[in-house]
């Protein structure tokens, strides 16, 4: 190239273009060709330059470590002249610069250029010109900057707060349809259920497009002025976000709650992507103006009226179709919580997982964050997050129901009074109970001569039993085994000092329940065997027993373990709490959003209203609780509680059956067991209705029998569940262990018509057989006793009534048509006629 032609490049071509003729001609004379092959470090950073680079063809790329201004490192393109400013400033070059393809640069040597700034002061002018120039230009886009930093300050969103958790088709599907719409500047709607974090999934859109270093601004829409002048801007003043926004992403927020008359220039902009500045009255209408930004809509469901309009449309899954995915959330939440707190991570247990995992979240991704942080809170710092310490809101758990403490307040200051249960427990059952047992070891043996026995088998069984269906596990509140339990763990604790154990719950759930169902079996055969209805020591036996495991337990793990998951009478009064018309409960509402010491749960000391207490001694929250099963009704949460959320409800008897109770295998077995208990209490009936010639004097004879009479009940019902099923009489049928639940009216009622005959004809009698165990004459006494036709009335009435309910309640279970379970009906008339046959008659 020739040196005219030289001139005429540097003049058109490089910044050089501003300095005279006669000074690019001689920047001409001294100009050296170079070619650099690419991939070849042209200059270093931190060196002083060699030479003036200008670069004819190809391309150069740069990098620093200035790691204060990264922004430094920049790429060059034909026509860069590199090194002007460090050899006027004799500067260090600031910056490493590598040819990415092969370069052609005219080279001008250091000294050379040197030399001629000395002769030519121009340059030096020029420069300095320049710069000027620069920094106006550059005052005036930080100007620029500035105020578009405070005009889109309260609307910007900094940062995506996490990606799509879980492996589901449902996550891997949307994460595909956020790939999608990043890679292009369409607009997209992205709508489902409340808190699902559809603004999060706008912002990951954002962040991985190529636009991702354009602002991003989210904008609730019902917020915004009706005129859209915040949104567009007003012609000849201030402009609107749209405007300020450039190339970045606006985000409307809840676009169903946009002002009607903001939705047609809204629809406009997204067909057209020009937008129209509000004009002020009496002006003339502005001109449409483009919009560069990229629009992004979030809401609850699509919009009509706009969806034709849209690019992508993004239906976002609720939380109940993605249940595969809970885990991962629950890890990733637990993970964000510990870091942000420095706690350490506890160890969600399968348990609790499958509680989760059945619970349908309405509040979607959001609730579950917020039970995962409260379970953690509740936790305190151990190793596990059990399935107690989550309790899922339920507004349907709310109906039919009426709070009888606030419809009795006299009821509410009782039950939060010393003598519920204390007073009564420590001043009167503790010694009661010991009174209990001398008598029954040094009185009379037979319950005609027995009163202790007699108020047993006479008085204590049909009582309770009556009373499950109204009150629950209510003797559990009272129950001296654990009065003895407590006792003995108090003084253990003061004899020697120590730490109790935690709860092996993970075990406890997994064998207790069959510890149980083991200690009653031996109950019932110990008792057909050895004739405890009628031996008074052999039932004193039975009654230390029960204290003995109580109070051995109660010296080794924390609080009541033998009531919750081992004691055999705890198993049964749990399983017939269930069809109770009462339950304690909490206000979910208030738990979650008043309460954070949890002191009905762990205890402590006063707060308010809320008494100093040990805590719940089942470990039950009863925001928790999803049955009776776990609840003795001690109303220690009820004292404890600050803030009035512990009920104490009126409902549908056993409403827990069908809507939230868990299936257990093992209460199934007690429950059968106790059906077969009433046929093996009516063991010489059962001989006689078969006409069978056992001599049940004879040990292995009487056990053998005992043992089939008490597993006939459980193989009778099962086997025609299989029948059916086989047959396919049910084309929907649910599991043998979820339906089995529909037969605890009538072993209730079977229990109790058996003890009727006891009630109603034996307890009357109280009066002359206390005489007689004190060895007084007492057969003057009164005596109240029932005629035989009114006892087998009343024990047939019980009968049929627990037919009909077992009915009803399979019914309500199965949700299912009559003649899908016709079948199971006719078990539950037969198991009820066979108990006629047997205890009526």
């Amino acid at each position: 190239m020739t040196s005219p032609e030289t001139v005429i490049w540097l003049q058109e071509r490089t910044t050089l273009g501003i300095l005279s003729p006669e000074v690019l001609n001689a920047i001409a004379q001294v100009i050296e060709e170079q070619v650099v092959s690419a991939e070849t470090d042209l200059v270093s950073e931190g060196t002083p330059p060699e030479a003036l680079y200008i670069l004819v063809e190809g391309q150069l790329d740069s990098n620093t470590t200035n790691e204060t201004n990264p922004a430094l490192a920049c790429g060059f393109l034909p026509g860069a002249v590199i090194h002007l400013k460090e050899l006027l400033l004799e500067e260090l070059t600031p910056l490493t610069i590598t040819t990415v393809t092969e370069c052609h640069l005219w080279v001008v040597p250091a000294a050379k250029f040197r030399a001629l700034a000395t002769q030519y002061p121009e340059i030096a002018q020029a420069f300095s010109r320049q710069l000027v120039q620069e920094l106006a230009q550059v005052t005036s886009a930080l100007g620029y900057e500035q105020e578009r930093s405070v005009a889109l300050r309260p609307y910007l969103v900094t940062k995506a707060q996490r990606g799509i958790v879980g492996t589901s088709r449902y996550a891997v599907r949307l994460r595909e349809q956020i790939r999608e719409a990043a890679a292009d500047r369409k607009s997209v709607d992205i709508f489902g259920e409340p808190g699902l974090e559809k603004d999060n999934i706008a912002a990951l859109i954002h962040f991985g497009s190529p636009k991702r270093r354009e602002p991003i601004i989210k904008v609730n829409c019902g917020i915004l002025q009706t005129s859209g002048a915040d949104l567009f801007g007003r012609a000849g003043g201030k402009p609107g976000l749209l405007e300020w926004l450039g190339e970045g992403t606006l985000v409307l927020n809840n676009i169903q709650e946009l002002p009607e008359e903001l939705l047609p220039p809204v629809t406009q902009l997204l067909k057209t992507g020009m937008y129209t500045p509000v004009s002020r009255s009496g002006e003339t209408l502005a001109q449409p103006r483009p919009s560069k930004a990229r629009i992004l809509i979030v809401s609850e469901k699509t919009q009509p009226t706009i969806e034709r309009c849209i690019g992508h449309i993004i239906k976002v899954p609720p939380l109940r179709v993605r249940k595969a995915d809970i885990q991962a959330q629950v890890e990733y939440y637990t993970s964000l919580y510990i870091r942000s707190r420095g706690v350490p991570k506890p160890h969600i247990t399968p348990e609790a997982l499958r509680r989760l995992q059945s619970y349908d979240f309405p509040g979607n991704l959001k609730e579950l964050k917020n039970l995962v942080e409260r379970a953690i809170v509740q936790a305190e710092g151990t190793d596990e997050l059990t399935e107690e310490i989550f309790w899922p809101a339920e507004t349907k758990k709310k109906r039919f129901r009426v709070n009888l403490l606030n419809a009795y307040p006299s009821l509410r200051r009782f039950l939060r009074s010393p003598w519920w249960p204390d007073r009564i427990n420590y001043g009167f059952t503790a010694t009661a109970f010991a009174i209990t047992v001398a008598i029954l070891f040094i009185g009379p043996q037979t319950r005609d001569r027995n009163f202790v026995l007699n108020l047993f088998w006479a008085w204590w069984w049909p009582f309770f039993l009556f009373l499950f269906p109204f009150l629950g596990r209510i003797w559990c509140s009272v129950c001296p085994f654990m009065i003895y339990g407590e006792i003995t763990q108090k003084l253990s604790l003061w004899l020697w000092p120590r730490q109790l154990k935690r709860w092996p719950r993970q075990q406890a759930e997994k064998w207790g329940g069959w510890f149980m169902f083991g200690l009653f079996t031996l109950i019932f055969l110990w008792e057909e065997l050895w004739h405890l209805e009628n031996t008074a020591y052999l039932s004193a036996c039975l009654l230390l027993l029960i204290t003995a495991g109580a109070m051995i337990f109660s010296a080794i793990f924390e609080r009541r373990f033998w009531c919750r998951y081992l004691c055999p009478i705890g198993g049964m009064n749990g399983l017939f709490a269930k069809l109770s018309m009462t339950e304690l409960r909490a206000q979910q509402g208030i738990c979650s959003a008043s309460c954070t010491t949890y002191q009905c749960y762990k205890g402590g000391p006063q707060k308010g209203e809320g008494m100093e207490t040990n805590g719940c001694p089942l470990y039950s929250h009863p925001a928790q609780l999803e049955d009776n099963r776990d609840c003795v009704l001690c109303m220690t949460c009820l004292k404890a509680c600050p803030h009035r959320s512990v009920e104490f409800n009126l409902r549908p008897p056993g409403i827990e059956l069908w809507t939230t109770h868990v299936p257990r295998t093992y209460e199934v077995a007690l429950l059968f067991l106790l059906l077969g208990g009433i046929y093996l209490h009516r063991l010489p009936e059962l001989q006689s209705w078969f006409g069978l010639q056992l001599d049940l004097t004879q040990f292995w004879q009487h056990f053998g029998l005992s043992l089939l009479v008490l597993i006939i009940p459980a193989i009778f019902t099962f086997g025609v569940y299989r029948l059916l099923k086989l047959l396919n009489f049910n084309r929907k049928p649910k599991s043998f262990v979820e339906l089995a639940y529909g037969y605890l009216p009538l072993v209730l009622g079977g229990n109790l018509a058996h003890y009727l005959r006891l009630g109603l004809g034996e307890g009357g009698r109280i009066l002359p057989v206390t005489f007689a165990t004190l060895g007084l004459g007492g057969e003057q006494l009164p005596i109240l006793v029932a005629h035989p036709a009114v006892i087998a009335f009343l024990q047939g009435a019980t009968i049929i009534f627990s037919v009909l309910m077992t009915m009803l309640l399979t019914q309500k279970i199965a949700k299912q048509p009559v003649k899908s379970l016709l079948g199971q009906h006719l078990a539950a008339i037969a198991l009820g006629a066979s108990l006629w046959a047997i205890i009526v008659f």
